[in-house]
């Protein structure tokens, strides 16, 4: 019998004893080596982008070649874009730090092969900071400005774009326009693999107001099959929204709340658009740059939180990170963090004395196990031997007395929530490797297995204010929970990925599976 089982027969057994009137307790029966767990939560997604990546995803292109021959092999598939020359055809996952060769793509790519020739094509990054476009893309988004603050558009020799674009560049590209049926198809495929892999709830990390006003559609018609927590995007080019925009809290019968705003503070260590203190070790001409001057967030973060905004904000590099705390510790002063609950997104690089500022000021660390494992590959070489030390460093921030609670950030990483709760305990690839070997890539750091736990299930609660209902199995709480093929607590740490979900359970009735 594992520990959870038997909280849950404890439970079972006092609700017995206290309630003799009433409806009856419905009793269900799990496998003898099976496991209940709380329902599970990804604390930083994307819902609808992940729908979209579902069809066309390129992460089996190991070369811009590779990847142009998944886009040809997407057109020749689909009937409607085969047709139809001017429909755009988007996807998402490119990684060119994974190609042989690690060097930006460009249009010229997509003219190589004559189905593709003339086809406006966009196609997101692995970390979704960078957009590659083909030419008539390029075209149809003239014209161009010399410069993007917070962004970059890469340029040949000439000045001419190349078609890649990097962070707030990505903006000027024009995207096809989504219509209703597009949402949903995308929705679908998203929610049904979440409830597939035992997610009950999901943090979506930057909702437009596109994806907010369809998920409050959705909530409205009682059409959510997962709870979600909406952090509304931050646009610095738009009007302050704070003071005018009423928080949605425990919508569609507690399935949708769009509390918290989401605030970029620099880019990604992959496209080398996080903003550090010195310069990048393989690349010594830049630090990477800035989303959002330092004015900027002093201005917005204090009025979103005075607002009664949670405010979660994007920080990658040590600088960026060093400059949000600053900001959170101004706007944090005399007033009470437990009811603003801060957020980091990603708390990615960090100095030691940040770290400490982290715990100090009671900000939550929203942190992504699977980021560490796949940037663990290429991270000394980008940051160098001593720095790469304050990176993904989880145990220190806790040990900070920082707040985890943890993401995958799909579709960038691996949506299943096990695939989190592995890397965060071993440090390793899913077959058991690392650039340190077999203990993984700094075993100091490694998170254990209840840390990891309940950083997928009560802290993503208390980081969404939702711990008083969801989060353990406790009387009084929504009856959301997961039955697992084998008790992941105590079974060998390289056959947790080998766990199947039995049942995914919201408000006691399943949703994937039988029990």
């Amino acid at each position: 019998m594992s520990w959870l089982t038997g909280a849950l027969e404890d439970v079972t057994d006092r609700w017995l004893s206290g309630n003799n009137s009433g409806p009856a307790l419905q009793i269900r029966y799990i496998n003898d080596n099976s496991i209940i767990v709380p329902g599970l939560s990804d604390s930083h997604a994307h819902i609808l982008e992940y729908g979209a990546n579902r069809q066309l995803p390129l992460e089996g292109g190991k070369s811009i070649q590779g990847t142009v021959a998944i886009v040809k092999q997407y057109v020749l598939d689909n009937a409607d874009t085969y047709n139809d020359t001017s429909k755009f055809v988007e996807g998402w996952g490119w990684d060119h730090t994974s190609w042989p060769v690690e060097e930006w793509p460009n249009a010229d790519a997509f003219d190589s092969e004559p189905l593709l020739r003339g086809r406006p094509i966009v196609l997101q990054s692995k970390d979704g900071h960078a957009l590659w476009l083909s030419k008539t893309a390029l075209a149809l988004s003239l014209p161009w400005p010399e410069t993007v603050e917070g962004g970059i558009i890469v340029r040949d020799a000439s000045g001419a774009p190349t078609g890649v674009l990097l962070d707030n560049a990505q903006a000027l590209a024009k995207r096809s326009t989504l219509t209703e049926q597009d949402l949903l198809r995308r929705f679908a495929a998203a929610a049904s693999d979440a409830v597939a892999l035992g997610l009950t709830s999901v943090h979506d990390a930057g909702l437009n107001p596109i994806s907010l006003q369809f998920f409050k559609r959705q909530a409205a018609l009682g059409n959510l099959p997962i709870r979600i927590y909406g952090m509304t995007y931050f646009d610095d080019g738009g009007e302050y929204w704070g003071n005018t925009t009423k928080p949605v809290i425990e919508a569609g019968n507690g399935r949708l709340g769009a509390r918290s705003v989401k605030i970029f503070a620099d880019g990604a260590l992959r496209s080398g658009g996080a903003a550090l203190y010195e310069p990048y070790h393989d690349s010594v001409h830049t630090k990477g740059f800035m989303r959002l001057d330092a004015e900027v967030l002093h201005d917005v973060i204090p009025r979103f939180l005075n607002d009664g905004w949670q405010v979660n904000v994007h920080a990658i590099g040590d600088l960026a990170n060093g400059i949000v705390l600053d900001a959170f510790e101004a706007a944090l002063k005399d007033v009470n963090v437990t009811a603003l609950r801060p957020r980091l997104e990603h708390a990615q690089m960090l100095t030691k004395d940040d770290m400490e500022r982290v715990g100090k000021l009671g900000v939550i660390a929203s942190v992504q196990p699977t980021h560490a494992i796949s940037d663990m590959w290429y991270a000394e070489d980008r940051l160098g031997p001593e720095r790469v030390k304050g990176l993904y460093a989880f145990r220190s921030l806790l040990d900070n007395g920082a707040r985890l609670t943890l993401g995958s950030d799909f579709p960038v990483e691996d949506m299943n929530p096990l695939a989190g709760f592995y890397a965060a305990i071993t440090r390793l690839s899913p077959d058991g490797r690392s650039p340190h070997g077999s203990e993984g890539w700094f075993p100091e750091q490694r998170l254990t297995r209840l840390e990891a736990l309940r950083g997928m299930t009560i802290d993503p609660a208390y980081a969404s204010f939702t711990e008083d209902t969801l989060g353990s199995l406790v009387p009084g709480k929504r009856a959301d929970y997961v039955v697992l093929s084998q008790d992941i607590m105590t079974i060998p740490a390289d056959q947790i990925l080998n766990t199947q979900v039995y049942a995914t359970v919201i408000d006691g009735q399943p949703v994937y599976g039988d029990i």
